[in-house]
């Protein structure tokens, strides 16, 4: 019997929408106010989901003791109050979108987690914009 367990939790980080490879100007016209020079911040609400079989030892999909932990670790000892472009290795080349911050997650947690769990990533940017990984 296959289940989706979940761990909510959430991070505050800043971070600005920009790419280098584009002028102030188009900066400016893709990303609006994400690109302030100055940085803009989010209370970020992530949903972690792991699916698999239920382990008839356990009862568990996972420990959810052992996953919080994995979130910890991973996810918010790293960018909780954190400015993403600029005190992270994760987002340093890569433009911090919600879309990738959810990308490196999935990646952060996925090789702690055994091969026949599957995880889905929803990150909430704000209460009404969030994305999921994989779709």
């Amino acid at each position: 019997m296959r289940l989706t367990v979940c761990r909510k939790e959430h991070f505050n980080a800043a971070h600005r929408l920009h790419n280098p490879h584009l002028s102030d100007e188009e900066n400016q016209k893709i990303f609006g106010k994400c690109n302030n020079f100055y940085y803009h911040g989010h209370n970020y609400e992530l949903v972690v989901k792991v699916t698999g079989e239920i382990d008839p030892v356990t009862g568990y999909v996972i420990d959810l003791k052992l996953l919080s932990d994995i979130i910890k670790e991973e996810v918010i000892d790293k960018f909780d109050h954190k400015n993403l472009n600029l005190d992270t290795e994760e987002f340093k080349n890569l433009n911090p979108t919600a879309e990738n911050i959810a990308v490196v997650i999935w990646n952060k947690i996925r090789k702690h987690l055994k091969p026949e769990h599957e995880l889905k990533i929803i990150l909430y940017e704000t209460e009404r914009n969030f994305v999921e990984y994989p779709a």
